[in-house]
């Protein structure tokens, strides 16, 4: 039996990508795809991956992607934690958490990103490392016969190609960005890999679609989906799968939601990546035909407290000291004030006790304080601190995880 001692964690190379990839689909169970293995590899960035190796086989990987994430108020750099696996005949031994202890103390060390981020394949795994659930999400599968959107449409609307639109979608996108908690920067290569459509993950569907919508001073908004095809006895039964729906105003986003839910010849909708408040339950007729389900989405690790807690805006004035545990980034604990535009040591008594998972998932706004302090996993030491603070660390608008890395 492999035990952990005889497993060596080193950077990742350039040349390392081909069996890193090879990896992670038999760790994921996905089929080897060639167009796959390409398009993951121009977003992958070498320098930040780091592969634990047995000998010369490489039986785990983790990484980052250098990447901005919408916050509370403000844009920040923060790492994208992706691509981690350990081979089967490796697991409990160790392996990932020496990664994602190098790694957090990586990140925290280059002193760039006061956050990372992932997606968890498991919700357990995770919080043994300081990460919150901070972003939950909506998913939906519709009976579209069922329900309506009242109104009529506005604007026009325009089909395009998804990989010829880029341009379209990405000036509508970073109109909206900074005011999106949850959404992350797309360069170039971003946009091609968001859109890249490979035939082997269409799971029996069409090729991606998507439509623009302009009104009278030009783009507002966008929607990319596919359709499955079904029929039965009683005639078509498709399916749209909904990718993403970015509006910049009521007017747009009704219409394009209308445009979705009506395609001729589709029975029903699925989509997985609204955010819990989602302004579809509010637009339909019926809207427990929508068959909304609440999943995890995005996953939050505070790396640096005090560059953090400073840089993200609070709802309303905040005056508070906490008392922070991190085992993993020991920088991090002790009694913090945090006030509305600063994060400072403090010396006074503590209002809060908490560890640092349990700030990484009320850091987007999207869990609250209050839920975490009702479920034991917050402490208030001064009373009625727990009520002022959560109301700070929320935000107008529920953070939305947009796009799975």
């Amino acid at each position: 039996m492999t035990t952990g001692d005889d497993v060596a964690v080193r950077a990742a190379t350039a040349d390392d990508w081909d069996e890193i990839h090879s990896l992670l689909n038999l760790v994921f169970h996905d089929p080897d795809d060639e167009e796959v293995r390409r398009v993951e590899g121009s977003v992958y960035e070498p320098e930040r991956g780091l592969v634990a190796t047995d000998g010369p086989v490489i039986v785990g990987h983790a990484a980052a992607y250098t990447r901005e994430l919408t916050v509370p108020g403000a844009i920040l750099p923060a790492a994208h934690v992706t691509l981690v696996g350990v081979a089967p005949t490796h697991r409990r031994r160790g392996v990932l958490s020496r990664m994602m202890r190098r790694q957090l103390a990586e990140i925290a060390e280059a002193g760039r990103e006061p956050i990372a981020v992932l997606w968890a394949s498991e919700g357990r795994i995770y919080p043994r490392y300081g990460y919150g659930l901070a972003a939950q999400r909506l998913s939906l599968h519709t009976n579209t016969r069922e329900l309506s959107v009242p109104g009529t449409p506005a604007g026009r609307l325009r089909l395009v190609e998804p990989a010829q639109a880029t341009g379209d979608f990405a000036k509508v996108y970073e109109q909206l960005r900074a005011d999106r908690v949850g959404w992350s920067s797309r360069d170039d290569r971003w946009w091609r890999f968001v859109l890249a459509d490979y035939a082997s993950r269409r799971q029996g569907g069409t090729e991606r679609h998507g439509v623009v919508h302009e009104g009278p001073d030009g783009l507002t908004g966008y929607a990319t989906w596919r359709t499955n095809d079904g029929w039965d006895a009683n005639g078509p039964t498709s399916k749209v799968s909904v990718s993403e729906v970015v509006a910049a105003d009521p007017e747009t986003y009704a219409t394009l939601w209308r445009f979705l839910l009506t395609l001729d010849l589709t029975r029903s909708l699925h989509a997985t990546c609204l955010p819990l408040d989602d302004p579809i339950q509010h637009l339909v007729d019926e809207p427990r035909q929508l068959g909304a389900r609440v999943q995890d989405g995005h996953w939050v690790r505070i790396t640096d407290l005090p560059a953090a807690l400073t840089a993200r805006r609070y709802a309303t004035d905040v005056d508070v000291v906490l008392d922070v545990t991190d085992p993993l980034l020991p920088g991090n604990t002790g009694r913090w004030r945090v006030t509305g535009g600063a994060c400072e040591p403090a010396t006074g008594p503590a209002d809060l006790a908490c560890t640092i998972t349990e700030l990484g998932a009320v850091y987007l706004g999207g869990t609250t304080l209050a839920a975490l302090a009702a479920a034991g996993r917050v402490r208030e030491l001064t009373p009625g601190a727990v009520n002022r603070a959560s109301r700070a660390f929320a935000w107008h608008r529920m953070p939305q995880p947009l796009q799975i890395f």
